[in-house]
């Protein structure tokens, strides 16, 4: 059986967003100041055959490709792959 599985990497609550402040700052600009905070991150999809030891692979590919694990963090989804 397939699974999809949905990564999502932010950077850690104590490193800068100096992006999301960016876009934060221009977002205010265009008047919707009820906006008070915005963090960037970055999204992938990955599709396994499902096995025994497939989160664990999950997490090595994380901390060892998709993320720098010294400023950020990630979670992730695992669902049947359509």
């Amino acid at each position: 059986m397939m699974k999809l599985v949905k990564v999502y990497v932010t950077l850690k609550p104590s490193v800068l967003d100096a992006q999301g402040e960016a876009i934060k700052s221009a977002i205010q600009t265009m008047d919707y100041d009820k906006v008070s905070g915005v963090h960037m991150g970055k999204y992938f999809e990955l599709n396994f055959e499902d096995y025994p030891d497939l989160e664990k692979d999950i997490d090595t590919i994380c901390d060892n490709l998709l993320t720098n694990p010294n400023i950020e963090t990630y979670r992730y989804e695992i669902m049947e792959a359509e």
